[in-house]
């Protein structure tokens, strides 16, 4: 190798012959993928009277098809998504075909501080980077304020990725998320709130990403569908709601998994996380009464 700075990482040219740097494409455009490589399905929440419960299996997937790189952004400053994953994990392995369960242990709920917990779906290598980003907040803050009177609140920091998200869809180059932040707004009370690849936002007693939107959202609006009545919700009804809608997910998407994090968030225990649960009570007796696939003829 040469010794010298502005040829390190390259074999020797009197040895090797000249380095042909051309397939590089070093005037192109930065290329941006279009498809995630890993992703996470759904995040469920639901807000009770006293704080907030979310929710999300630990399944990391990857797609269906290889990724296919689009050019989207000349910004020298920006870095590819595939550039990204590089350096965000050295287990990944370079293509994939078919619908592949790969990684079992995804954590996908992060918490920020006692006040927020963030659970994010999608893209894991832009879910990596959020959560280095918001560790470089979290540490930054601390030095700059007084912890005792002024903390980052779950409303603060909706705010705050609402921002990151949309500046990064008009560089033309989204981190591809959906992210759920559950936790306690200034004066104590429930925040739930959600922000897209697109930077849009809203808010509501309950939400779900992915396939939980679908399927999860009906079986939370029965325990909560209005505002008001989010101070009639006990803290037993709300977890046993989303456990159900984890259960529910792992019998009818297929790209769940059985092992689940959940958090709850309130004003007196802060964030009680748990990231191993194991969904119980499971029963496929249901499977005996569909006809039409595989070997089954009537």
């Amino acid at each position: 190798m040469n010794h010298f700075p502005q040829a390190w990482g390259r074999p020797r040219d009197d040895v090797y012959g000249q380095y042909d740097a051309s397939y590089l494409q070093t005037s192109a455009p930065k290329a941006h993928t279009q498809s995630p490589i890993v992703t996470g399905t759904s995040v469920v929440a639901v807000k009770f009277k006293d704080g907030v419960v979310i929710a999300a299996d630990n399944l990391g997937m990857y797609p269906h098809e290889p990724p296919q790189l689009t050019l989207l952004s000349t910004s020298p400053s920006s870095m590819t998504r595939h550039n990204r994953r590089e350096a965000d994990t050295d287990l990944l392995p370079t293509a994939s075909y078919g619908s592949l369960a790969r990684f079992t242990d995804v954590k996908r709920l992060h918490k920020f501080n006692d006040l927020a917990v963030l659970g994010v779906s999608g893209d894991v290598s832009d879910m990596q980077y959020l959560s280095r980003l918001l560790s470089s907040l979290s540490i930054r803050e601390n030095y700059t304020s007084d912890p005792a009177s002024h903390t980052l609140n779950a409303k603060n920091l909706h705010t705050y990725l609402s921002k990151v998200m949309y500046k990064r869809r008009s560089d033309i180059n989204p981190l591809w998320n959906q992210i759920l932040v559950a936790g306690l707004d200034v004066e104590g009370a429930p925040f739930l709130s959600s922000v897209d690849l697109l930077g849009t936002t809203f808010s509501s007693p309950t939400l779900a990403t992915g396939f939980g939107a679908h399927l999860a959202q009906p079986l939370l609006r029965k325990l909560v569908d209005e505002e008001s009545e989010v101070k009639n919700v006990q803290r037993e009804q709300a977890v046993e709601a989303v456990k159900e809608c984890m259960k529910v997910l792992f019998y009818r998407d297929a790209r769940s998994l059985d092992r689940y994090s959940i958090a709850v968030i309130t004003k007196e225990g802060g964030v009680e996380l748990k990231e191993d649960e194991q969904l119980q009570g499971q029963s496929w007796a249901f499977a005996d009464t569909i006809r039409g696939y595989g070997t089954q003829v009537n």
